[in-house]
């Protein structure tokens, strides 16, 4: 553009600058105040027995902010939190923001010792954590340089723990101004949430997400997935996943209702669906194909409209169809922890429901384009950035930009500049990117097995396993091969009572895929898993070495 066009622009909008009665930061904390002034009657928050609507919700959210303040918390400070899904998690999404603090939502999965390191790498001045988490905390206290205050949740529904706080976290709350005036950021770009990474390499990364980008995706959900108002939505993706995808803020946005549960099983799974009718749900393909297998009795609790949105890794197609068959609507996401959570969706046409059950479960789980609020996606060479052809066969690297991807790593300048090299987000997941602009996963880079040359795909292998009657589980790694440099080699759970030979699952492959691709080794047991019910293959390619 020319000078004097540039010129005449500025000449043009002279006096239009932005002011406080046009210009307001964006934070997810204006939906719940907006939630509990238009629908304070409505149900919040739901946990066994115990029920707030969004006016008691967004008093108890205002009297935590209150009472951090009271106890010194300073903007721009960290609060951890080590808690179940639960309805006091719930409220730290608001209550910690409100104060101006960051919110640092611990893995309950994790050791003492990385949960010492992260509270201390992100300076947590206040730590709420649930008696159930006590022998770990309890530990990690006495490992960290700077203990923090130790505020505890006594759910006494929970036997078991104990506390280790000063005070209780209601006793907090009493202390809280339930019309605490607090204040939105000044600056969206200002910190929301420090989310860590799994840390199966080395010492975690510490996320750091902004009222901004928490905003626009939590929106984001809702556009997506077209969750309509009022959803019930069932918690069993972990919320301290990523902020559980931002969903806490999406449904104060939506005036929904936050159903909790401690633990993922399937027993209380289908009785909260049957009781509450939830409507929504996430969770990893490892939580669909638990419910794919349960008992038919438990299955019949279904008998209403579910929506499912599944990530983690890319479910096979037979586990999408399982749901299906249930009469669950399955969408498939893909994102990071870097983006907030899901940032690509396997978006739907209508022009698609005539195909078979097992074309649209293919299509189905297929990642996706981009969701609405992320700005752009390609899929390209990882070291020129030049993108692939969109031929569906050919890989490359998953890159990302836009307002819901992360401000950073926290403390780490180099690999917050190697993530963002030439301007994009670096996934580090490998994928072909389809002709009608799909993109669909194929591993992550260091997933991949080169096996004489050749790339085979874990999770092609994968999707063929699960096709077997008698597979539970399965996952496939590379195992070090003398002659071939690399093989696949497969983890699988059989079913229980399932009996299968090795040379039975091999050529079941075989039969199904190129024959070089097929395992040329099958171990059959338990597989570990994160706390998000993500497979850990770093443990798996490790046991390799031992065969």
């Amino acid at each position: 553009m020319s000078n004097s066009a540039i010129n005449h622009i500025n000449a043009f909008e002279s006096g239009l600058e932005s002011n406080s009665a046009n210009h307001v930061a964006l934070t997810p904390l204006s939906f719940i105040e907006r939630t509990a002034a238009v629908y304070p009657d409505r149900v919040a928050t739901v946990q066994g027995e115990v029920r707030r609507t969004w006016k008691e919700s967004y008093e108890r959210s205002r009297r935590l902010a209150s009472a951090l303040t009271q106890a010194g918390v300073k903007r721009g400070d960290t609060v951890s939190v080590m808690l179940p899904n639960c309805s006091e998690m719930f409220e730290c999404h608001f209550g910690v923001p409100m104060a101006g603090a960051v919110l640092n939502t611990l893995n309950v999965r994790l050791d003492a010792e990385l949960i010492a390191f992260t509270l201390d790498h992100g300076e947590a001045t206040v730590l709420i954590t649930d008696r159930e988490f006590s022998d770990t905390i309890k530990k990690a206290l006495h490992l960290v340089a700077r203990p923090p205050l130790v505020i505890d949740v006594d759910d006494p529904d929970f036997i078991g723990g104990e506390l280790l706080g000063s005070k209780t976290y209601e006793d907090l709350l009493a202390e809280g101004d339930p019309e605490f005036q607090w204040q939105p950021p000044a600056d969206e770009w200002e910190a929301i949430s420090l989310n860590y990474t799994s840390g199966t390499t080395g010492n975690p990364k510490g996320v750091v997400y902004h009222h901004r980008g928490a905003y626009l995706n939590a929106v984001s959900n809702v556009l997506s997935w077209g969750m309509g108002q009022h959803p019930v939505y069932l918690w069993t993706l972990p919320m301290f996943h990523c902020n559980g995808w931002c969903f806490p803020w999406t449904l104060a946005a939506v005036a929904g209702v936050s159903v909790s549960l401690r633990h993922v099983r399937p027993e209380p799974i289908f009785e909260l669906i049957g009781r509450e009718k939830v409507s929504h749900f996430c969770g990893a393909p490892i939580v669909l194909n638990m419910l794919n297998n349960a008992d038919a009795e438990m299955r019949s609790a279904i008998d209403h409209p579910i929506k499912v949105m599944t990530a983690g890794a890319a479910p096979p197609a037979t586990v999408i169809a399982g749901m299906e068959s249930m009469g669950v609507e399955v969408t498939q996401v893909y994102g990071l922890t870097e983006t907030y959570g899901p940032c690509v969706v396997s978006a739907w046409h209508d022009k698609w429901n005539s195909r078979s059950s097992e074309e649209r479960a293919a299509l189905k789980a297929r990642q996706g384009v981009k969701t609405p609020m992320l700005e752009s996606l390609m899929v390209a060479d990882p070291d020129t950035l030049e993108p692939v052809p969109r031929n569906g066969q050919t890989i490359g690297e998953v890159f990302m930009r836009g307002n819901n991807v992360m401000k950073g790593y926290l403390k780490n300048g180099r690999a917050t500049e190697e993530a963002f090299a030439g301007g994009w987000f670096h996934s580090g997941d490998l994928a072909v990117w389809h002709e009608d602009g799909y993109i669909e996963i194929k591993d992550r880079s260091k997933d991949i097995i080169i096996s004489g040359g050749e790339n085979i795909s874990s999770i092609e292998i994968e999707d063929v396993l699960y096709r077997h009657p008698q597979v539970m589980e399965a996952a496939v790694v590379a195992r070090d091969d003398d002659k071939w440099g690399e093989t696949p080699c497969a983890f699988v759970e059989l079913k229980s009572g399932a009996k299968v030979e090795e040379a039975e699952i091999i050529e079941f492959c075989r039969s199904q895929m190129a024959r070089f691709k097929a395992p040329r080794t099958v171990v059959f047991g338990p597989l570990p898993k994160t706390s998000t019910g993500k497979i850990q293959k770093f443990v798996l390619r490790e046991q390799t070495k031992t065969l």
